[in-house]
């Protein structure tokens, strides 16, 4: 159905849309007008200038002081304590501030989500909407596969929109329906980050309309895919403007060929940027497996944490019940820990994740699916205590650590009964993971 829409309407064969060109910014004071009153002004009593963000140019490196950004935008910057882009950001944000469509491969931990926010709060402040706008009409929108990952991203556009006048928004499952509701019906929403299933529900009864939107984000498009939500996605892209009247960009860590023809189906003459290391993980991570047996595993385990000092660290299991058992013999041998997995209520969920980052909890027991929207810093051990069924998973979960720069280490659990997963995953990374059999511990 949708393909036939698309195809309905004809294609323009010259450049895209005609581009707004990008304003030159005085650089005057982030307090100027359309700054958020009063909470952004007991930020600072001074007026802000791009003075007071000193960085050094660096051969090799873009400054966020070259992109020509709005000072609001350079002040949330400074705050946040960034000076240079990630690669992706360097490679992305030149085409997506002059308002093309993005076609981008990037995994967690890239900046990627400080990459699209960028270029979409920027084009907000630089070109207001004139005039009266209703409150539910959303000028932007994020979709994500997890409710983790969702909040993450609403949580990173807060501090970027800290000294604007923009909202946001987050329409996520599991937590509490009627005060989404509200907000649409009170506020004035710029900027709205979501499920797919929450959005669908909340857009198909009018209390968001998306005929409006400017600039829609998917991110994580492979996982999407692979948690049966394209079908939502599709409905809810029906319902913006058609994709020559919009900004789309689209993030995967991964393109299937499903997710190939999507993105082809989406966007309107797309760059294509492509960030993916040489080596699939990150070179910074130490990776061993230990051939062990099951009745070994706990005991290494919890040695592990006491040689680590307890610092952060996260630990996958494959089913719930196993994330529960681990959670209690944790507890039973007095390491602060928390679980995540799909039984535990979204708020529990959401709380657990805030105290895991300030360090009030100190191991994590995940799932694969809770565990892909943690995305905490400094995170010293991830431990497979089971081998993922799925090869990708187990880049994805050993990429919560040795982010930024920082050395991180993983440490994965193999018995006879999932060993035969070594090869796979080795292939999929592409290099061979040092294994070192466990004797019997007496």
């Amino acid at each position: 159905m949708e393909k036939q829409q698309e195809a309905a309407r004809p294609e323009s064969k010259g450049p895209k849309r005609q581009r707004r060109p990008r304003r030159k910014h005085n650089k005057s004071s982030a307090n100027a007008t359309g700054a958020k009153t009063p909470a952004a002004e007991q930020e600072s009593d001074e007026l802000w200038s791009i003075q007071d963000f000193k960085v050094p140019e660096v051969e090799g490196k873009v400054r966020f002081h070259d992109l020509n950004l709005p000072d609001r935008v350079l002040k949330a910057i400074q705050k946040m304590g960034f000076e240079y882009c990630s690669e992706i950001q360097a490679a992305t944000l030149p085409a997506t501030l002059q308002g093309y469509d993005l076609i981008g491969q990037a995994q967690t931990g890239t900046g990627k989500t400080a990459a699209f926010l960028i270029a979409m709060i920027s084009d907000f402040l630089d070109y207001p909407v004139e005039g009266e706008r209703p409150n539910h009409f959303p000028r932007g929108l994020i979709i994500a596969p997890t409710r983790e990952l969702a909040l993450q991203i609403a949580d990173e556009a807060e501090k970027l929109t800290k000294y604007t006048n923009l909202n946001v928004v987050s329409l996520v499952g599991g937590m509490d329906y009627d005060k989404q509701r509200n907000q649409l019906e009170t506020e004035i929403v710029d900027l709205v980050v979501a499920t797919p299933g929450r959005l669908l529900d909340f857009a198909r009864n009018k209390k968001v309309m998306l005929n409006k939107v400017e600039c829609v984000v998917l991110d994580e498009a492979d996982r999407m895919l692979s948690m049966g939500f394209i079908p939502d996605v599709k409905s809810i892209i029906r319902m913006t403007p058609h994709k020559e009247r919009r900004q789309t960009m689209l993030f995967s860590a991964t393109f299937p060929k499903d997710i190939q023809a999507l993105a082809r189906q989406w966007t309107f003459h797309p760059q294509e940027v492509s960030v993916v290391p040489k080596e699939t993980t990150n070179k910074n991570i130490d990776q061993v497996i230990y051939t062990v047996s099951d009745d070994q595993k706990w005991p290494i385990l919890k040695k592990l944490i006491e040689e680590n000092d307890y610092q952060r660290t996260i630990i996958f299991a494959n089913r719930r019940d196993e994330t529960r058992d681990l959670n209690e013999k944790l507890k039973q041998a007095n390491i602060n820990c928390a679980m995540l997995s799909g039984e535990v209520s979204q708020d529990k969920r959401v709380k657990t994740l805030s105290k895991f980052k300030d360090g009030s909890i100190q191991v994590l027991v995940a799932t694969d699916v809770a565990g892909r929207g943690i995305h905490v810093d400094n995170i010293d051990l991830v431990v497979n205590y089971t081998l993922p069924e799925d090869p990708e998973d187990y880049v994805h979960r050993i990429g919560r650590t040795g982010r930024g720069g920082e050395m991180g280490k993983s440490v994965s659990f193999a018995t006879e009964n999932d060993s035969f997963m070594i090869p796979e995953i080795e292939a999929t990374i592409g290099a061979s993971i040092r294994c070192e059999y466990v004797r019997d511990q007496d």
